[in-house]
């Protein structure tokens, strides 16, 4: 989570939102990404996809399954969707997002059981260095 943090404070440092993910393969970082909706004027830039674009470069894979998402606050609905198309099957929180979280929202697709395409619904920790992540936004 505190290779999350950094990533985060990075895309703040670009203007974007204070958020920063990665995916862990076997105890390694295969994939990291940080907000850049702004700088890119792309909605689709949001860390955690670009931390499965980036692993899936690394990996040749679009099965995540084996990989661990690590993200400063909770993934929207969009990424959420990601997350669960690639088979990400534990993602590590620090904060939540409210009412635009993919799973403490009212659309909590990260715990969704009736998309029979998907497979199981992944294993979500919260609170992980929650105080250091909520810091960000301030």
């Amino acid at each position: 989570m505190k290779k999350c943090i950094e990533l985060a404070k990075i895309a703040r440092l670009k203007g974007d939102s204070p958020v920063g993910s990665i995916l862990v393969k076997n105890g390694k970082i295969v994939g990291e990404g940080i907000e850049g909706g702004k700088t890119f004027k792309d909605i689709t830039f949001h860390s955690e996809i670009e931390a499965v674009r980036s692993a899936r470069v690394l990996l040749q894979t679009a099965d995540l399954s084996d990989c661990i998402m690590y993200t400063t606050h909770e993934p929207c609905i969009m990424c959420s969707y990601v997350l669960r198309h690639h088979q990400i099957n534990t993602i590590i929180i620090g904060v939540a997002s409210g009412d635009i979280g993919g799973f403490s929202s009212q659309y909590p697709l990260l715990k969704d059981q009736t998309i029979q395409k998907w497979k199981t619904a992944p294993t979500v920790i919260f609170g992980i260095l929650e105080e250091e992540c909520k810091q960000l936004s301030l």
